[in-house]
C-alpha cells in the first residue's frame, strides 16, 4: 500500500475533527476523499504529510511511518495545499527553480514529468505567480509539487475556485501523471470529480460515511430516484416534503430529486397530488442516481 491509514483521530479544543478514520490507498491509485468543506479533509492531509500529530491512530505512507520517518516522508510526498501557498513575488520559473533547489535537483532533472503542465505556463515563466489566473496556479503549484519526482502526490481541493474548463484540463493531467505510477491522494467538495477516481471515501464531520469504487458507491443507494419539476420550485419542495410517501427531496440542478418510501410507487399517484396542490407544467421522471445522491443518504 502507498497510503494506510489507521484509526486516526484529531481534536482542537472541544472541535472534533477526525474520528477513528481508517483507509488504504493502493501503489499507482488515483484516489478521492470527498466532502463539504469542515469535514476534516485539509487535517487528514497535514497529518499525511506530516505537518500535524494525530491524537490517536497511526499512519503509513509511502512506506515510511508519519511520526517515526517525517523526514523521509517529506522527501518522496508532493504537496499542494488548498490554499495557493507559493511565493507570489517570484516568477513561475524563480518559484519551479527554488522549489527544485529545495529538493536537491533541477528542472532539467525531472522536466518530463513535469512537461505536459509547464508547457502550458511555459509563455508567463516571467510572470510574478501573484499575477496569474486561477487556473494558472494551480498548474504552477502542480509542478512544483512533482519537480522532485514523488511517489505520492497529496492535492488538497486543488480545482475549487477554478473554471469548469481548467478543472477538466486539470483532472486530464492528474490521469496522466498516474499513468507514470505516481499514487494521487486528492480531496474535493465537487462530487462530479469523484466519478473520476479510482476509488473514494466518502468523509462528512470527521467520520468516513463509505470507501468504494464510484460505481459501487452509487448502488448503496436504496430506492429508485425521480427528476420532479414545476413552474414554482420553492412550492415544489414544499408540496412534495408534505406528500405522506416521500422519503427524501432535494434540489438538484433544475430538477427536485425525489424519492418515494415504497417498492410499488406509482408516478401517476404523485402527479394528481401535485396537481391539487395546484403545481403547474410538472415533469416527472426517473433518473441515475448519483454520488451526490448516496452521499446525501449516508450522511443522514
Amino acid at each position: 500500500m502507498s497510503i494506510s491509514v489507521q484509526h486516526i483521530s484529531k481534536s482542537f479544543k472541544d472541535v472534533t475533527a477526525l474520528k477513528n478514520i481508517s483507509f488504504d490507498v493502493k501503489e499507482g491509485e488515483l484516489f478521492g476523499l470527498i466532502g463539504p468543506d469542515g469535514a476534516g479533509k485539509t487535517t487528514l492531509f497535514r497529518i499525511l504529510t506530516t505537518l500535524l500529530f494525530a491524537d490517536e491512530g497511526n499512519a503509513i505512507v509511502a512506506d515510511f511511518d508519519v511520526v517515526n520517518n517525517y523526514k523521509d516522508i517529506r522527501n518522496h510526498v508532493g504537496y499542494m495545499p488548498g490554499k495557493f501557498s507559493l511565493y507570489q513575488d517570484l516568477t513561475v520559473e524563480e518559484n519551479l527553480t527554488f522549489f527544485a533547489t529545495i529538493f536537491g535537483t533541477t528542472i532539467e532533472k525531472n522536466y518530463e514529468l513535469i512537461e505536459d503542465i509547464y508547457i502550458q505556463i511555459e509563455p508567463f515563466k516571467n510572470r510574478r505567480a501573484g499575477k496569474l489566473s486561477g487556473g494558472m496556479k494551480q498548474k504552477l503549484a502542480l509542478c512544483c509539487a512533482l519537480i522532485h519526482k514523488p511517489k505520492v502526490l497529496f492535492l488538497d481541493e486543488p480545482t475549487t475556485g477554478v473554471d469548469p474548463v481548467s478543472r477538466k484540463e486539470f483532472w486530464e493531467m492528474l490521469k496522466r501523471l498516474q499513468q507514470k505510477g505516481i499514487t494521487i491522494l486528492v480531496s474535493t467538495p465537487y462530487m462530479d470529480e469523484a466519478a473520476l477516481c479510482d476509488r473514494i471515501a466518502l468523509i462528512q464531520n470527521g467520520k468516513i460515511l463509505e470507501v468504494d469504487t464510484p460505481q459501487a458507491i452509487v448502488k448503496y443507494y436504496p430506492n429508485k430516484i425521480y427528476n420532479v419539476k414545476a413552474d414554482n420550485m420553492y412550492k415544489l419542495i414544499k408540496c412534495l416534503n408534505e406528500y405522506k410517501h416521500a422519503y427524501s427531496v432535494y434540489p438538484f440542478g433544475e430538477f427536485v430529486h425525489y424519492t418515494d418510501k415504497r417498492n410499488d410507487f406509482n408516478p401517476e399517484e404523485l402527479h394528481l397530488f401535485l396537481e391539487e396542490m395546484n403545481a403547474v407544467n410538472i415533469i416527472i421522471q426517473p433518473t441515475e442516481t448519483t454520488i451526490e445522491d448516496t452521499f446525501m443518504e449516508l450522511a443522514k
